[in-house]
């Protein structure tokens, strides 16, 4: 493909849509993620409990046990007027907006159980939403439209990270004015403008039906109430089993738990980590939301183009060794201090990777997903993902009090990269078929 080609493919208005639900599935991040570990912090909770409190996105690891009812089950009245996936995204982004009035009115004071319980709603209504919003995004692109996967992916991350960093922006700059309960009644707002650009976008053309019916073929023996089970919760995975074959299914499966355990750990700790640097929460505000989210924003669109005119294995190597070389900046900063020269140098090369590395990694999951069943099939592969960053890192607060120090800290977070790229670089060539040929 011709860099001219390459261009136009960014003027599809499905693009648009795609970074509007990208902001949607981005925002949660910032109730559960940065903005309740800068209230946990500033309220003197430890960071071992900041990192545990975190855990309760742990729910992203599993939500491919419910995805099959996003794919299969229409919610009455909504579902007839929205279609089957904005209407599932709607539900989840009005029940969030009631849990994030709940929180307006927490008191840490009073212990952490009932925030501990809001946030857990939260983020589960987001894992919901999140389903329904990457099957929205693959369901937009027939099989044949090989060339739309990075830039879809690429406008996905950046809506993420509009989502994220400018709400994100809105309350640390706010914070210590307003405190952390006014914040985030400012966050409901925000959720409020997100449900309108829901109701705005255009729902998938894809003859779901048509394709699922084909797939219960395979059940005929199966009647009534059976039959509904096996094609909503076994025939997406063995679809998935049976179109990579078992060994190659498993080697996706642990690539894709390995490649971003690194960033995890580094995610779950970085707002300690500045706050206990000497960072203020304006700067956080500035620097890793506002400065963050444009240089974010310029690298995906070149990470887009790249990986649509090289490959994604290419971008996913190049992407992982970014990884392991961000890590180690954050060492730097660990041993000189809160340079602001620093900390911007820092976020530039944090940013590539997360550029490079996630626009290839959504492009690849999207290639090995199947139209039949978009929302189940990329759901248990993107949970995977999500299992080393939400379980395994919900002990990084424990791994760098057990380290003693933030700079071994990162550097181990570095080296957890190494076994996922040594697994790329040797099934490379096999990897890059399966991209190449999509469903």
């Amino acid at each position: 493909m011709n860099w001219q080609t390459t261009l136009q493919t960014y003027k599809d208005i499905r693009l648009l849509w795609i970074f509007l639900m990208g902001c949607s599935s981005g925002f949660p991040f910032v109730l559960i993620g940065s903005n309740f570990s800068g209230w946990l912090t500033d309220a003197g909770i430890s960071r071992a409990q900041v990192g545990l409190m975190g855990s309760v996105a742990t729910v992203y690891a599993v939500n491919f046990i419910w995805a099959p009812l996003i794919d299969r089950v229409r919610i009455p009245v909504l579902g007839s007027r929205l279609g089957q996936r904005r209407s599932w995204i709607l539900s989840m982004q009005l029940l969030m907006l009631v849990l994030v009035l709940a929180i307006t009115q927490v008191d840490l004071s009073l212990g952490l159980w009932l925030p501990g319980v809001i946030a857990l709603g939260i983020a589960t209504c987001s894992a919901t939403q999140d389903i329904a919003v990457d099957a929205y995004r693959i369901d937009q692109f027939t099989p044949q439209e090989q060339k739309f996967l990075p830039p879809a992916a690429a406008l996905a991350i950046i809506g993420w990270w509009t989502g994220y960093s400018l709400p994100g922006y809105l309350a640390f700059s706010n914070a210590d004015g307003l405190g952390w309960n006014q914040v985030y009644g400012l966050m409901a707002v925000v959720l409020v403008l997100l449900i309108c650009a829901t109701l705005m976008v255009g729902e998938p053309k894809l003859d779901r039906d048509s394709l699922q019916q084909q797939a219960a073929a395979r059940y005929s023996r199966a009647s009534g109430v059976k039959a509904w089970l096996l094609v909503t919760f076994v025939e997406p995975f063995a679809d998935f089993f049976r179109k990579n074959g078992v060994r190659v299914a498993l080697t996706l499966m642990l690539f894709i738990f390995l490649f971003k355990i690194g960033e995890a750990f580094l995610g779950r700790m970085s707002i300690v980590f500045y706050k206990e640097v000497g960072f203020s929460n304006q700067q956080i505000a500035e620097y890793t939301k506002l400065f963050g989210w444009m240089i974010t924003i310029a690298f995906t669109i070149l990470g887009s183009l790249f990986n649509t005119h090289y490959g994604v294995v290419k971008g996913l190597l190049i992407g992982g060794i970014a990884m392991a070389g961000s890590n180690l900046m954050f060492a730097i900063i660990a041993a000189a201090g809160p340079l602001e020269w620093l900390l911007l140098l820092t976020l530039i090369v944090d940013n590539f990777t997360t550029a490079f590395s996630t626009v290839a990694f959504v492009s690849f999951l999207t290639a090995l997903t199947g139209r039949a069943f978009s929302a189940t099939q990329y759901a248990l592969l993107a949970s995977l993902g999500n299992l080393s960053r939400t379980t395994l890192a919900g002990f990084s607060g424990f791994t760098v009090d057990w380290l003693g120090s933030w700079e071994r800290f990162f550097v181990v977070t570095a080296l957890m990269v190494l076994p996922s790229l040594l697994m790329l670089f040797m099934v490379r060539d096999r990897f890059e078929r399966l991209a190449q040929e999509g469903n």
